[in-house]
């Protein structure tokens, strides 16, 4: 099995470039929010640790958001406890897909939190920075300090780019992206 990473800066199209290779494609920000809607357990031990900011369930989003952006500690926190989760829904992904050619890691933090083998394949998501900034103040629930936030936890855009295999320049464009996706499909097949 051909393990891909996808790595970029937030909002740079990781997802949508994951989508477009037509495998499996392990998504760990859908699977966090799942878990803030489906998880009692997950909800427990948040509360737990954010009482003063995690009330109710399922999760809301912008409890979240409220925690992370009160206090420097709380993304940790936060993370600590849906870290343990995503990792297991992880290994439960890898062993449905084990007989898939290749999946694809769509998960923000895969450097950062050491998810990733010596030999995966990682993709460096390029996208010009304007182009970024107008597709994230298009999200829902948009907030830059928040992003701030989540881009201090991660390693540089520098940094990743070295250390992926290939590079995806996404202009946003459906064919180019395929045509880059089809040529990388070429090198590792």
């Amino acid at each position: 099995m051909i393990r891909i990473g996808i790595l970029g800066d937030i909002g740079s199209g990781k997802s949508y470039v994951a989508n477009n290779f037509g495998y499996p494609v392990f998504n760990a920000d859908y699977e966090v929010s799942q878990l803030y809607k489906k998880n009692k357990k997950i909800f427990k031990k948040l509360k737990k640790k954010l009482p003063n900011h995690i009330s109710s369930f399922p999760i809301d989003k912008i409890e979240i958001t409220k925690a992370i952006l009160s206090n420097k500690t709380n993304l940790k926190k936060i993370i600590k406890v849906v870290h343990e989760e995503i990792r297991k829904k992880l290994k439960l992904f890898l062993k449905k897909n084990k007989n898939k050619k290749i999946v694809i890691f769509d998960i923000p933090l895969l450097l950062e939190n050491n998810l990733y083998k010596k030999k995966d394949i990682l993709i460096f998501i390029d996208s010009k920075k304007k182009d970024i900034e107008k597709r994230l103040k298009k999200r829902k629930g948009f907030n830059p300090k928040l992003i701030n936030k989540f881009q201090n936890i991660q390693f540089s855009v520098e940094y990743k780019k070295k250390k992926s295999h290939f590079i995806i320049k996404n202009n946003f464009k459906k064919k180019s992206v395929k045509v880059s996706i089809e040529k990388i499909l070429n090198k590792i097949l």
